[in-house]
């Protein structure tokens, strides 16, 4: 196995740990068990496609992050999609949305995270995208102030719609950054989709400042205890300036994906880090080596935290998008992105990003940063 697929390889064999893994934790949930049992062979399906598409030099990633929207109705402290001062270009619409979902799921993506924004927000949307393409797993990264009890029945019939709530730790640090009584909402949610038996998880920002508190097993088995089954732990990063403080160090990092194996073997539930230890894969998952992200106006961009693109799923298909000159340099250079000092190799290279961007995406882009 060459060094080019070797690391293809290996995620895809992440990606089948998951759903086992899954499946084993969710046995006393018969009706959930099944569906992970069925979308672990939707998994292989999908890696069926992509190893297809790969023989005619179509390099197609497992995971796709779609921001639905730029719209949200809070505003947290050091959010980056608002640091970002994205240029002011509509939504995609319903059918635009639907479209590259349906063309992501064809190629061969089977994961496809709903972020923002607040993603609930344009629930009647998500919800009929679930339905239309089963086979592809939803996890949707909402502050889970939108959550009610009738809404919590609709997700409960879409069962590859997971919710996943954002907290920063204990209802103290969580308002601090969200506002006051976000937690409060949050748990309320969080009870609601407990009593109506949906899966749902948890995504926790993990700083130098709260490691400690989100790491810590008696809270993280509270959560569990409360019916959440799946842990994101998101490594911040400094898109907001003047925030490099908080940006773990090389210790803290190794404690964190060090931990995070261990409770994977030890509880009842799936631990994430994101974007994870990039050396394991050899350089940075973003550009399509492992996932795209997908901004509210369709541009295709590397990763969430470097909003640069060369492509519009509005102007091409999402194949041809993959195929971008951006995406490839960065892919091929992908050796030069094991730096992960910041949570995110490309985010501390955004320089040498912007310099392959063609002349008016390059200043758009340069404008950007300079009102960050």
């Amino acid at each position: 196995m060459s060094e080019t697929t070797e690391y293809v390889h290996l995620f895809d064999n992440n990606i089948k740990a998951l759903f086992s893994d899954a499946v084993r934790i969710t046995l006393q949930d018969p009706s959930v068990a099944a569906f992970f049992v069925r979308m672990r062979r939707a998994q292989r399906m999908a890696e069926h496609r992509r190893a297809l598409l790969a023989t005619e030099g179509v390099h197609v990633p497992p995971f796709m992050i779609i921001s639905v929207t730029g719209r949200c109705n809070l505003a947290c402290a050091g959010c980056y999609a608002q640091a970002q001062q994205r240029h002011e270009e509509p939504d995609m619409t319903p059918t635009e949305l639907l479209s590259v979902v349906q063309q992501g799921h064809d190629l061969g993506v089977g994961i496809m995270l709903l972020a923002g924004g607040e993603p609930m927000t344009r629930v009647d949307d998500l919800l009929t995208i679930a339905r239309e393409v089963p086979d592809v797993v939803f996890p949707v990264f909402t502050n889970g102030t939108l959550l009610d009890d009738l809404l919590v029945r609709r997700i409960r019939k879409q069962r590859n719609v997971i919710p996943v709530i954002s907290l920063e730790g204990h209802e103290a640090a969580t308002d601090a950054r969200r506002g006051q009584g976000v937690a409060a909402q949050a748990q309320a949610g969080i009870a609601l989709m407990r009593r109506a038996g949906v899966f749902f998880g948890t995504s926790l920002t993990v700083t130098r400042l709260n490691i400690d508190a989100v790491l810590d097993e008696q809270y993280l088995c509270g959560l569990i205890d409360l019916g959440c089954r799946l842990f994101f732990f998101v490594e911040y990063v400094p898109v907001r300036e003047g925030t490099e403080s908080l940006v773990l160090d090389s210790a803290q990092r190794a404690r964190l994906v060090a931990v995070v194996a261990s409770l994977q073997k030890r509880l009842r539930g799936l631990f994430i880090v994101f974007p994870g230890d990039e050396e394991v894969f050899g350089g940075c998952l973003a550009a399509g080596r492992g996932f795209i992200h997908i901004s509210p106006s369709g541009r295709v961009e590397p990763c969430p935290f470097t909003p640069y693109s060369d492509a519009n799923v509005r102007d091409v298909p999402l194949r041809d998008a993959l195929a971008s000159p951006l995406l490839a340099t960065i892919r091929t250079n992908h050796d030069r992105l094991t730096e992960t000092s910041g949570g995110c190799a490309l985010w501390s290279q955004r320089e040498w990003v912007q310099s392959l961007l063609p002349r008016a995406e390059e200043k758009d882009a340069t404008d950007r940063e300079a009102t960050t």
